[in-house]
């Protein structure tokens, strides 16, 4: 199901979302999907009218509806292409988790285009947290990482949870070794990921060395469709150009599936890209959630 949000922003959500979205079909199904406070209690199948978090469907006679909900993740987006692969994710690491996706380019190409993430992005990234938040998302994961720094922002303007999708890939590399290989290929996605390493490793009292390596030609070829030029120079820096490293950092989320096709063996250094990781540490936080409001109950 999809409807559009206003502009260029696409928003997207799973069937399986709970009444708090508008739109969406609730189904009638036993609370294993929803919160266990409430065993064997049913939801109708109804569509909610209005796009508020209050919103309860109409339910058929005979019906019990538990208040208990399920927490939702809202993923913000500036490539559509992301989406099938998070919503693997989510289910793999959140099935208790209702999901939505809302999808801006505009925000990556605005970016590009200025060579540099500029304030009036910025806004826009807070806005699009904003309605993620207004829409239900009980923890919001933005899923690009050259605007990774109006991220950062944003996680002090709001009360829920709003994560970076490198934050957890970068803790983890700064852990795990001392020379850090970072891949990319936009010099707007290097910057801020090496200035997130950088943050990471002095908060945590450790000194890192960081080798870029930046395939400038790889980002054109995979625009015009050429995926096989774009793999093949990932596949040559992987390989010849990030020797002697502790760890390889994946700048963008869209490099893990080039990874994917190496002969086993192939690199010496662990390869930390940040899909998984961001889904992983936004489960800790959605269940961090659940269980302090069990608590509060």
């Amino acid at each position: 199901m999809e409807r559009v949000a206003g502009g260029t922003a696409a928003f997207q959500a799973t069937e399986s979302c709970d009444s708090r979205t508008a739109g969406l079909v609730v189904e009638s199904r036993k609370d294993d999907a929803l919160d266990r406070k409430a065993p064997g209690l049913l939801v109708c199948t109804q569509k909610a009218s209005h796009a508020t978090r209050s919103a309860k469907p109409p339910c058929p006679k005979g019906v019990i509806v538990t208040t208990a909900h399920r927490l939702t993740l809202g993923l913000i987006h500036t490539s559509p292409t992301l989406t099938p692969a998070f919503t693997a994710l989510c289910k793999q690491h959140l099935p208790e988790t209702s999901i939505f996706h809302m999808v801006d380019e505009s925000l990556i190409q605005e970016t590009i285009r200025a060579g540099r993430l500029q304030r009036s992005t910025m806004r826009r990234v807070v806005d699009q947290v904003g309605s993620a938040v207004d829409s239900g998302a009980d923890a919001v994961l933005v899923t690009c990482s050259s605007i990774g720094p109006a991220v950062t922002l944003a996680q002090q303007l709001f009360d829920v949870p709003v994560l970076r999708i490198d934050d957890a890939m970068a803790e983890t590399a700064v852990r795990e070794g001392r020379r850090l290989g970072v891949l990319a290929t936009l010099r707007t996605t290097m910057d801020p990921t090496t200035a997130l390493l950088r943050q990471k490793a002095a908060d945590a009292g450790r000194e890192v060395e960081l080798v870029e390596c930046l395939c400038e030609d790889a980002f054109p070829a995979v625009l015009a469709g050429d995926t096989e030029t774009h793999d093949r120079l990932l596949r040559k820096a992987l390989l010849e150009d990030l020797q002697g490293v502790d760890v390889i950092v994946l700048a963008q989320a869209s490099m893990a599936r080039v990874v994917a096709t190496l002969e086993p063996g192939a690199l010496k250094a662990p390869v930390l890209s940040s899909p998984e990781l961001a889904v992983q540490r936004a489960r800790e936080v959605l269940l961090g959630a659940r269980a302090a409001a069990r608590i509060s109950d």
